[in-house]
């Protein structure tokens, strides 16, 4: 199969917007009849499927076999083991840079993935970054109108300007980083963290966080309760809301970025199959497909073209919304995080 017959055989290539790649050293690896794709499940399978899958399996005729949950350890089982059952697998964030460390991945084939126009937070030499999400300020819009809710954390934290019950995360990822800019901190100064400027900033909203959230959906039904007024969450919660018009919205001023990333474990003998399924998620118009159910948008720059209007400023990779966020630094939580997380524990038992 050449390059000329992949033209016939997959003439909706070019409708579809995908940009063909050239192949890999020599002819293409005999097709498998089905590749198998690990991920979170629920939700998050049925749109990879509607908006990746189906256009993989209709363009090369290899069939995708989802499975759940996303397993560290099994990633490094099957890698030992040299027959990794998987050919691509969702990683957790942090997991990634330990993932690269203890060599379980395949580096991304560039020659197949063309990532030449994503960002340089969107290149990963050993993992393909297929969306992002961010931690955002959730509000009610009926207690703060027309735009009088708080931009930014310095805001978030006055409470005098802003009354109202507030709920935080249960964890030092992010409260960390929303603390020191509440402090003055520069977005592109954050890091490395000052652990003891961010603590004493948390000491002063401490006694106004009514609940310390620890599951993701836990922000967005206190505000839909009116339970609490302000709360931080994860920016596809509120968008659900926000498609049902309940009165919360999202303010993505400093928000806290994060990617979704998906590996080939190294040694799987579907490894080729792997990276053309990247390729097709390379597309922005199938990133729109899926960034309109879920509001995780890939970092092809013109995915957000591709999305209805009322819909793009809800994503945290539109252009307006990206430039007034920051990346959490991976880096530093993965040498860190160890440290940090014995300390809020500590913070959180004096505190009472």
């Amino acid at each position: 199969m050449n390059r000329r017959g992949l033209l016939r055989a997959g003439g909706g290539v070019a409708a579809a917007g995908l940009s063909l790649p050239a192949f890999a050293q020599g002819a293409p690896p005999p097709k498998p009849d089905r590749i198998v794709v690990n991920a979170s499940g629920g939700g998050m399978a049925t749109q990879l499927r509607r908006s990746y899958f189906a256009e993989f399996e209709r363009l090369h005729g290899i069939r995708v076999v989802d499975t759940s949950p996303v397993d560290f350890g099994k990633l490094r089982a099957m890698v030992a083991s040299g027959n990794p059952e998987w050919t691509v697998t969702e990683i957790g964030g942090q997991d990634v840079d330990r993932a690269k460390e203890l060599n379980l991945l395949e580096p991304i084939d560039t020659s197949i993935v063309d990532l030449s126009r994503y960002p340089a937070a969107g290149r990963n030499s050993h993992a393909f970054i297929g969306s992002a999400y961010s931690t955002v300020l959730g509000f009610r819009s009926d207690v703060f109108r027309d735009g009088a809710h708080p931009k930014g954390w310095a805001e978030f934290w006055d409470v005098r300007r802003f009354p109202g019950a507030r709920s935080l995360r249960n964890h030092p990822v992010d409260n960390l980083e929303f603390a020191l800019l509440a402090d003055g901190v520069p977005m592109d100064q954050i890091y490395p963290i000052d652990m003891d400027r961010a603590f004493r900033k948390l000491d002063q909203i401490r006694p106004h966080i009514s609940v310390w959230w620890s599951t993701g959906a836990q922000p967005a039904q206190m505000l839909v309760d009116r339970e609490v007024v302000l709360a931080t969450g994860w920016n596809g919660r509120f968008f659900e809301l926000a498609r049902r018009d309940a009165p919360v919205g999202s303010e993505f001023m400093q928000g806290s970025l994060k990617s979704s990333a998906y590996g080939i474990p190294r040694g799987t003998r579907q490894a080729y199959w792997g990276q053309q399924l990247f390729q097709v998620m390379t597309n922005p118009r199938l990133q729109a497909m899926y960034a309109t159910e879920l509001s995780y948008a890939g970092l092809h720059p013109d995915t957000a073209s591709f999305v209805a209007e009322d819909i793009r400023p809800l994503l945290p990779t539109a252009p307006a919304n990206l430039e007034r966020q920051f990346w959490l630094n991976v880096a530093w939580w993965t040498e860190n995080g160890a440290r940090a997380q014995e300390r809020w524990n500590r913070w959180m038992l004096q505190r009472g």
